[in-house]
């Protein structure tokens, strides 16, 4: 897919599905911001705290260009576009959408049990003015074992094989996602800062075995491994990456 440009948001976006595209990346001349919250709100909370943040920092809405969501448990597919349709139309009537499709890139997992108790805003991500010729940034959104594209619980690869050959499977399908969308952001492991791993199965060789060895320069940053699982059931490894400059906390 080639890069469609955000018109008012300071970024460009690989289109991806309803709910998300598939990564965004800064134009030149800004950056991508990357904004942890305190705590987890609940999501239309968390759109009105995005509201009152990005007022603070004097962007529009439409600098808005990634969210990570968290959820109680992993949807059904059912469950998962009616979900997505309520989110979706909100980022609609903020007037993000670009010719009908939605730029905003997402991760939505499930943490373990009793965490969350409704979906939630973990994090997003903002464009503001930066310097000229600063370094590009980019968010590649969470992804986990299913062809681009495709919702359906057949395409999943490995369906149902928890073994240790399974679960290689799948990790090695979603570093493949995962480098697919960095490539069509322009970008390469070398400007990754953050590379995010969302499962609850055991990471040891998958990481030494399958990650580590792919990714380059970034495996001096190690990789942050969240215990959760992807946001769809009989999903089971996800992974999301980033390179940005600029971290910050946001408090609730």
């Amino acid at each position: 897919m080639a890069l469609i440009t955000h018109p008012h948001g300071q970024y460009a976006f690989l289109p991806g599905i309803a709910p998300y595209s598939g990564g965004v990346v800064s134009l030149p001349d800004s950056e991508i911001v990357h904004v942890t919250l305190a705590s987890p709100l609940p999501w239309r909370q968390g759109f009105d705290l995005v509201t009152r943040f990005l007022e603070t920092q004097q962007r529009p809405r439409q600098a808005l260009c990634a969210m990570e969501l968290r959820s109680p448990r992993p949807f059904t597919f059912a469950g998962f576009a009616e979900f997505n349709g309520l989110y979706a139309s909100v980022l609609r009537d903020w007037g993000l959408f670009v010719d009908g499709v939605n730029p905003v890139a997402r991760t939505n997992v499930a943490p373990a049990p009793g965490l969350i108790a409704e979906p939630s805003l973990f994090a997003f991500s903002f464009t503001r003015p930066a310097p000229a010729g600063s370094p590009r940034s980019f968010i590649v959104a969470g992804g986990g074992e299913l062809p681009e594209g495709i919702l359906a619980a057949e395409a999943i690869v490995a369906r149902g094989d928890l073994g240790l050959q399974g679960l290689r499977t799948k990790a090695e399908f979603v570093m493949g996602l995962m480098e697919n969308r960095l490539r069509g952001l322009g970008g390469n492991w070398s400007e990754v800062t953050a590379t995010d791993v969302y499962t609850v199965h055991p990471l040891d060789s998958l990481l030494t075995d399958v990650l580590l060895p792919r990714m380059g320069a970034a495996a001096l940053r190690g990789v942050v491994w969240y215990p959760t699982r992807p946001p769809i059931e009989e999903i089971e490894f996800e992974m999301d990456l980033r390179g940005v400059r600029t971290e910050l906390v946001c408090p609730v």
